[in-house]
């Protein structure tokens, strides 16, 4: 028995049990898809939370320097007020014991009429006074909100950041094991538009085939690399036109503007089904576009796409 045991000993594998089988290329490249279609609306929704922060953000300082400009004015207010007390102090509390003097009644009517100008003087001043410090607390309340808001937005933002990382770092392991991770070129100087587009459209395709060959990053806005949306709005921007930064907030925008799939022209925004990306059609059934992680800016076929869009919007 105990020579059984050695032998069953000497059959095990050097460090313990056999590791799990490499996956076969089909199994790597539909593990792939899947953390691509996941990867899309993760990357939209840091995309969306950053924005979200930066509009807080903008809202916050806007309000901050309102608040500051306020401030200055209930100060300059304050200033008036005691200058307005303490000469009302020394002329003897507005001069009446002057008036009760008076013989002259055309003296004491003036010196009335005086008297009434100072008081709705100060009145008036007291109530821009009031007015103003009543702005400054309500400006100071908002502002107060506003950084409460950028703040939840800045801490939602680092929780999309660190799942899109997640993805991004299994997508790599994967893409690696299939040998087909591409770094890209950051500085690429791409490829030259020869294509039929004319005007707006033609600047926007000659921007974006001239970022062929630089990476994909979420997040990316340029010049170095780019995700899909931030190089749809920097293409269109060069064309005159300006979009929204992430795919959601385009299709909203191009909601007067969709066209149909059978009606494509070079420089339509083809947007793909849960609207987790979006490309550029760039004529002859191809479009150019920032794909996914691992991979670089460039044209495709719209058949790799399998009919996997959900509509095309005209800027």
């Amino acid at each position: 028995m105990a020579a059984g045991l050695a032998l069953a000993l000497l059959l095990i594998p050097v460090g313990g049990v056999s590791a799990e089988p490499k996956p076969t290329i089909a199994q790597a490249k539909r593990k792939l898809a899947k953390l691509n279609e996941q990867a899309d609306q993760i990357v939209e929704k840091y995309n969306q939370a950053g924005e979200r922060w930066k509009r807080a953000r903008k809202k916050y300082r806007e309000l901050n320097g309102d608040l500051g400009r306020q401030n200055a004015k209930v100060e300059g207010l304050r200033k008036d007020l005691i200058t307005m007390a303490v000469s009302s102090y020394q002329s003897g509390a507005v001069g009446w014991q002057n008036l009760v003097g008076q013989t002259d009644p055309s003296m004491l009517l003036n010196g009335l009429a005086a008297a009434d100008q100072l008081s709705a003087s100060r009145a008036q001043s007291l109530n821009a006074f009031d007015e103003a410090t009543k702005a400054l607390r309500q400006g100071r309340d908002k502002a107060k909100e506003a950084l409460t808001e950028a703040d939840r937005t800045r801490d939602e933002l680092a929780a999309e950041k660190a799942k899109a990382e997640k993805m991004v770092k299994a997508q790599t392991k994967v893409l690696r094991e299939l040998g087909t991770f591409q770094a890209g070129d950051p500085n690429s100087t791409g490829m030259q538009y020869t294509g039929s587009a004319s005007g707006n459209a033609r600047a926007a395709l000659a921007f974006a085939y001239a970022q062929i060959g630089k990476p994909y990053q979420y997040g990316g806005t340029g010049p170095g690399s780019w995700d899909c949306s931030g190089l749809m709005q920097a293409s269109w921007r060069s064309g005159g036109v300006s979009l929204p930064r992430t795919t959601w907030e385009q299709w909203s925008w191009g909601a007067s503007r969709k066209v149909s799939m059978s009606d494509l022209q070079p420089g339509d925004l083809l947007f793909s089904n849960g609207l987790g990306h979006v490309g550029m059609y760039a004529g002859d059934g191809k479009m150019v576009h920032a794909p996914q992680t691992g991979d670089v800016v460039k044209v495709t076929p719209l058949s790799a796409y399998g009919g996997r869009f959900v509509g095309a919007v005209r800027p």
